[in-house]
């Protein structure tokens, strides 16, 4: 059973900053991990995705902003972002992306972050 665990999410003013984690266990085979937000009413989106090749993806809204990183020793994935906008507010949501006879897709339960100007 893969568990995914997320925290750091609040309260910030616009310009500010908040670093997400998303803590995983459990037994799978890595192949990715990536936030995703949610504004209230819209669909889920991708923010950011960290692939085990190292290489990182980002969406055109977030990039020079957020920064993804992948600390492999405690199985965690962190969301820097700067320069926060009240744009930015929704929920953020951690996904894992596992390898198997066929991809599999794990979620966390969600981390708020509201902007405030």
């Amino acid at each position: 059973q893969v568990q995914l665990v997320e925290s750091g999410g609040g309260l910030v003013q616009a310009g500010g900053s908040l670093r997400l984690a998303c803590a995983a266990s459990g037994s799978y085979r890595l192949n990715a991990m990536a936030w995703y937000y949610q504004a209230p009413g819209k669909r889920r989106g991708l923010v950011a995705a960290w692939l085990n090749d190292g290489t990182t993806n980002y969406a055109d809204s977030v990039k020079g902003r957020f920064t993804i990183s992948m600390d492999k020793a405690k199985n965690t994935v962190y969301l820097q972002m700067d320069s926060l906008k009240l744009e930015d507010t929704g929920v953020y949501y951690c996904n894992l992306e596992a390898l198997g006879t066929t991809m599999t897709y794990y979620w966390g339960q969600g981390t708020q972050v509201t902007v405030s100007s």
